[in-house]
């Protein structure tokens, strides 16, 4: 009898774990995903992207708002997997979901652990200044991402990457890892190696508030930020005329010199630059409130009196 799977996860990040287990000669049983959830204006009900791949393929799918349940824990057993496969699920296991399957939880996730153990550690690893990350295949305990780790695999961050963009190649990795470490955990080749505690670092659940630019921050840390939160939570500045989104900025070349306080606008070559805590950046794209993304040059064009204006920023001293 092929092993029996069942898999847990939800956003674009699972579905390439998901379509390999698809595609693979292992029983999978059945997919476990979080509710519908409202998006966009219309706040109109959408399926997670896992549940989407999974009615395609016929599968029976569950979407428990809680793990905790008895019926849900009863619907787990009467499945009764040999593995449980987890990718971004969204929900923590518990002691009795942990220890239904013979072969235990196992969680693709998005770092080296343990470093950026946590719900958003592509973000944090961008925002940090890593030079690499990588995934890691982990067998889950009542902990957060604190279980052994049975393999991983690094990936270099470059300065073109985006939290959106190294997702994307983190979960087609993921994806291949587990590939390669299934038959091996299974035929019981593979030895848990346990997590050094000292070298842990967190990376907790992003909110949008976070996204407002302290620009007495440095140039390069906020080139960073604007990358890690691209493209959620996303990051955004106080205009004269109402929230700016900032998606796009690079830092500027060294020619070009500060002028006034952090958050301060000014142009040279018709070029758009503001103020940092140390250096200067060059916006690139962004957008206003109640209008389309646009360059910064249409931006001032629309805005002109934003030369010479300072960004507000809600820390001492902002305007």
């Amino acid at each position: 009898m092929p092993v029996k799977i069942v898999f847990m996860g939800t956003p674009d990040f699972a579905v390439p774990t998901l379509a390999t287990l698809l595609a693979s000669d292992y029983n999978l049983v059945a997919v476990v995903t979080q509710p519908d959830r409202p998006s966009g204006r219309g706040k109109k009900l959408s399926p997670p992207p896992v549940k989407l791949v999974a009615e395609q393929a016929g599968l029976e799918v569950l979407q428990p708002r809680t793990l905790r349940s008895p019926e849900v824990l009863a619907a787990l057993e009467a499945l009764s997997p040999d593995v449980i496969i987890v990718a971004a699920f969204g929900q923590i296991l518990r002691q009795p979901v942990l220890d239904l399957p013979p072969y235990g939880c196992l969680n693709v996730h998005a770092s080296l652990l343990p470093r950026w153990r946590g719900a958003a550690p592509v973000n944090a690893a961008i925002r940090a200044g890593d030079t690499e990350t990588g995934v890691t295949i982990m067998q889950m305990e009542a902990g957060l991402d604190t279980g052994p780790i049975l393999s991983k695999q690094a990936l270099p961050i470059t300065s073109q990457h985006t939290a959106g963009s190294l997702t994307a190649e983190l979960a087609h990795l993921g994806a291949r890892l587990l590939t390669e470490t299934l038959p091996l955990w299974f035929n019981k080749e593979i030895t848990p190696e346990p997590q050094n505690e000292a070298r842990a670092t967190y990376a907790p659940r992003l909110s949008k508030e976070e996204g407002l630019i302290d620009w007495s921050q440095s140039a390069v840390d906020l080139e960073r930020l604007v990358r890690a939160f691209d493209p959620w939570p996303g990051t955004f500045t106080l205009g004269p005329r109402g929230p700016i989104k900032v998606l796009a900025l690079k830092l500027a070349g060294s020619s070009v010199a500060e002028s006034g306080p952090p958050g301060t606008v000014f142009t040279q070559q018709r070029r758009v630059y503001v103020s940092t805590g140390a250096g200067v950046v060059e916006l690139i794209s962004v957008q206003p409130a109640g209008k389309k993304a646009m360059s910064a040059e249409a931006l001032l064009n629309g805005q002109p009196e934003l030369v010479g204006y300072q960004l507000e920023f809600l820390t001492t001293g902002s305007r």
